[in-house]
């Protein structure tokens, strides 16, 4: 993948990830302004949830490969039950509960933030052209061999994405822990974070 990899961290890169990881992003967070350290918490927050918004759609697609690995394999039903073609109607039921899987979560280690994607169009491009297979649509049509691979390939990237997630919430965890401090040290009031937020 070049420069349309959904991530990777690229030295003197323009995108948000590439400030938010860049080694001087967190330098003298005790010397900045308020105003200067939320806007850094702010960018730092919504590349965490273009990242997450990107490693769902990974998370999506491998649900569904390994759904149809099990399917093969005939460990897709109820123990003893022999796996069979199925249906339109049986696929849509299929398809619906995997992606209705409750395991994932968006923000881990305890995280709330109201941030929602502002690249979707551009994460879902990147995601597909990372991913792209001409019979991804349809996973009955690849072979085996073929259907692991696609695995792989996703398997990778969501590894790199939840590495560069991780790196993304670490920084934003320290921009909220400098303001945080400042308030239970006084070093700023209520009433000075109104004025900077006006």
């Amino acid at each position: 993948m070049t420069e349309e990899q959904v991530s990777g961290y690229q030295v003197g890169g323009r995108r948000a990830l590439d400030r938010v990881l860049a080694p001087d992003f967190l330098d003298d967070l005790q010397g900045m302004d308020l105003p200067t350290l939320r806007e850094h918490r702010t960018v730092a927050e919504q590349e965490e949830a273009d990242l997450s918004y990107a490693r769902r759609l990974i998370q999506g697609r491998l649900d569904l490969l390994e759904a149809e690995e099990a399917r093969r394999a005939g460990t897709d039903g109820a123990p003893g039950e022999v796996s069979h073609a199925r249906s339109d109607a049986e696929l849509v039921a299929s398809l619906t509960d995997i992606l209705a899987d409750p395991r994932r979560t968006d923000h881990g280690m305890g995280r709330f933030t109201s941030v929602e994607p502002s690249r979707v169009g551009e994460h879902r491009r990147r995601a597909e052209l990372a991913v792209a297979d001409p019979h991804l649509s349809d996973l009955t049509a690849m072979d085996d061999a073929q259907l692991a691979a696609a695995r792989r390939r996703l398997e990778g990237l969501e590894h790199e994405l939840s590495a560069d997630r991780h790196r993304v919430q670490v920084a934003m965890d320290a921009c909220t822990d400098e303001i945080t401090r400042r308030y239970r040290d006084g070093v700023v009031s209520v009433d000075d974070a109104l004025r900077t937020s006006r």
